[in-house]
């Protein structure tokens, strides 16, 4: 699909079934799913949408990136941002987001909006150091099977 700007070779392309279990291990080893996120549901509901994918980023045939993208019509969102702890630090995650913004350009989506957690520093100058700005908003959630809320 695209080779990125930082030479390192990183190809992208669309998640396919056999990935499944390669991504959600990706998921996993990056810190990204929490005991109350089913990663296969998640990958299944992603997919069955038009309106999202999920973009792997490889380096020399190796999962080294991913992120699921999706828009509501409006807006596009991102989730599962990750780059292998081992592979971090040689612009995946710049080249993976830039994938997933490109994705939404080629749909007509102008604006992406993205979550952090508040104590998550690194990763709040991660997106900044990408020309992302915090809006100041509060985010409030609703478990729709009437579970108990969450962080």
């Amino acid at each position: 699909m695209s080779t990125p700007a930082s030479g390192q070779k990183l190809t992208i392309s669309s998640m396919e079934d056999p990935d499944i279990p390669e991504v959600i291990r990706l998921w996993k080893r990056a810190g990204l799913v929490r005991e109350w996120n089913d990663p296969s549901g998640d990958i299944a509901l992603a997919r069955q949408e038009r309106n999202a994918t999920i973009l792997l980023g490889r380096h020399d045939g190796a999962l080294v990136a991913s992120v699921l993208v999706g828009h509501d019509g409006h807006r596009g969102w991102v989730y599962y941002v990750s780059v292998d702890p081992d592979h971090r630090f040689k612009n995946y995650g710049r080249d993976i987001m830039a994938a997933a913004e490109d994705w939404l350009r080629a749909r007509g989506i102008k604006k992406l909006q993205l979550m952090v957690r508040g104590d998550n520093a690194k990763v709040h100058a991660f997106y900044q150091s990408l020309g992302y700005y915090d809006q100041q908003r509060v985010t409030f959630a609703k478990w729709l099977d009437g579970r108990e809320p969450t962080p």
